[in-house]
Protein backbone atom coordinates (compact mmCIF):
# COMPACT_ATOMS: atom_id res chain seq x y z
CA UNK A 1 0.00 0.00 0.00
CA UNK A 2 1.10 3.58 -1.15
CA UNK A 3 1.43 6.25 1.85
CA UNK A 4 -1.25 8.32 -0.65
CA UNK A 5 -3.62 5.23 -0.20
CA UNK A 6 -2.54 4.90 3.70
CA UNK A 7 -3.08 8.72 3.65
CA UNK A 8 -6.86 8.75 1.95
CA UNK A 9 -7.85 6.15 3.99
CA UNK A 10 -7.00 8.00 7.49
CA UNK A 11 -9.07 10.96 6.28
CA UNK A 12 -11.73 9.15 4.16
CA UNK A 13 -12.09 7.45 7.89
CA UNK A 14 -12.05 10.63 9.59
CA UNK A 15 -9.38 9.48 12.34
CA UNK A 16 -7.49 12.04 14.16
CA UNK A 17 -4.15 11.28 16.11
CA UNK A 18 -4.27 10.70 19.35
CA UNK A 19 -1.41 10.36 22.18
CA UNK A 20 -0.43 6.44 22.62
CA UNK A 21 2.94 7.19 25.12
CA UNK A 22 5.75 9.47 25.36
CA UNK A 23 6.28 10.67 22.04
CA UNK A 24 4.03 7.87 20.11
CA UNK A 25 0.49 8.64 18.50
CA UNK A 26 -2.03 6.45 16.90
CA UNK A 27 -4.51 6.92 15.17
CA UNK A 28 -8.57 6.64 16.36
CA UNK A 29 -11.81 6.88 15.70
CA UNK A 30 -12.82 10.66 17.82
CA UNK A 31 -14.76 9.55 20.80
CA UNK A 32 -18.36 8.87 20.17
CA UNK A 33 -18.60 9.03 16.64
CA UNK A 34 -18.99 6.64 14.39
CA UNK A 35 -16.54 5.97 11.53
CA UNK A 36 -17.94 7.50 8.40
CA UNK A 37 -18.39 6.33 4.22
CA UNK A 38 -17.91 3.09 5.62
CA UNK A 39 -19.30 1.35 2.89
CA UNK A 40 -17.79 3.71 0.08
CA UNK A 41 -14.62 2.32 1.97
CA UNK A 42 -15.55 -1.39 1.24
CA UNK A 43 -16.56 -0.64 -1.71
CA UNK A 44 -13.10 0.81 -2.67
CA UNK A 45 -10.83 -2.27 -1.14
CA UNK A 46 -13.07 -4.97 -2.65
CA UNK A 47 -12.45 -3.64 -6.00
CA UNK A 48 -8.90 -3.19 -5.21
CA UNK A 49 -8.37 -6.22 -2.86
CA UNK A 50 -10.54 -8.90 -3.71
CA UNK A 51 -9.19 -11.90 -5.66
CA UNK A 52 -12.18 -14.22 -5.16
CA UNK A 53 -15.42 -14.97 -3.38
CA UNK A 54 -16.52 -18.50 -2.71
CA UNK A 55 -19.01 -20.54 -0.40
CA UNK A 56 -20.30 -23.15 1.66
CA UNK A 57 -23.49 -23.51 3.70
CA UNK A 58 -23.24 -20.66 6.24
CA UNK A 59 -19.45 -19.44 5.26
CA UNK A 60 -18.75 -17.33 2.63
CA UNK A 61 -15.04 -17.43 1.96
CA UNK A 62 -13.04 -13.86 0.57
CA UNK A 63 -9.55 -13.92 -0.64
CA UNK A 64 -8.11 -10.76 -0.85
CA UNK A 65 -4.38 -9.36 -2.15
CA UNK A 66 -2.20 -9.82 0.63
CA UNK A 67 -2.11 -7.81 4.20
CA UNK A 68 -5.43 -6.68 3.40
CA UNK A 69 -8.12 -8.69 4.80
CA UNK A 70 -8.05 -7.15 8.05
CA UNK A 71 -9.29 -3.96 6.68
CA UNK A 72 -11.87 -5.59 4.50
CA UNK A 73 -13.21 -7.61 7.54
CA UNK A 74 -13.06 -4.60 9.91
CA UNK A 75 -15.23 -2.51 6.78
CA UNK A 76 -17.73 -5.31 7.05
CA UNK A 77 -18.16 -5.47 10.77
CA UNK A 78 -18.78 -1.49 10.73
CA UNK A 79 -21.80 -2.16 8.16
CA UNK A 80 -23.31 -4.64 11.13
CA UNK A 81 -25.53 -6.46 8.25
CA UNK A 82 -27.68 -8.25 10.36
CA UNK A 83 -26.92 -11.67 8.24
CA UNK A 84 -23.21 -11.28 9.06
CA UNK A 85 -23.06 -12.50 12.38
CA UNK A 86 -19.19 -12.80 12.56
CA UNK A 87 -15.45 -12.30 10.36
CA UNK A 88 -12.45 -13.98 11.07
CA UNK A 89 -9.77 -12.53 8.87
CA UNK A 90 -6.04 -13.45 8.36
CA UNK A 91 -3.23 -11.73 6.07
CA UNK A 92 -5.00 -12.27 2.49
CA UNK A 93 -8.55 -14.54 3.66
CA UNK A 94 -11.56 -13.53 5.44
CA UNK A 95 -14.13 -16.37 6.95
CA UNK A 96 -17.63 -14.54 6.99
CA UNK A 97 -19.96 -16.50 8.97
CA UNK A 98 -24.06 -15.86 7.97
CA UNK A 99 -27.00 -16.45 9.62
CA UNK A 100 -29.26 -17.84 8.35
CA UNK A 101 -27.88 -19.84 5.89
CA UNK A 102 -30.64 -18.99 3.21
CA UNK A 103 -29.15 -15.46 3.06
CA UNK A 104 -25.51 -16.47 2.03
CA UNK A 105 -27.52 -15.58 -1.73
CA UNK A 106 -28.43 -12.64 -1.11
CA UNK A 107 -24.56 -11.37 1.19
CA UNK A 108 -22.91 -13.04 -1.86
CA UNK A 109 -25.02 -10.73 -4.26
CA UNK A 110 -24.22 -7.99 -2.07
CA UNK A 111 -20.17 -9.13 -2.63
CA UNK A 112 -20.52 -9.08 -6.16
CA UNK A 113 -21.85 -5.44 -6.58
CA UNK A 114 -19.23 -4.38 -4.32
CA UNK A 115 -16.71 -5.79 -7.31
CA UNK A 116 -18.49 -4.17 -9.37
CA UNK A 117 -18.39 -0.99 -8.14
Amino acid sequence: MTQATVSRDIKELGLVKVPAGENLYRYAAPPGQPLVNTYGRLQRLFEDSVVKVDDSENLILIRTMPGTAHAVASCLDNLAWPEIIGTVAGDDTILVIVKPKEAVATVLKRFEELREG
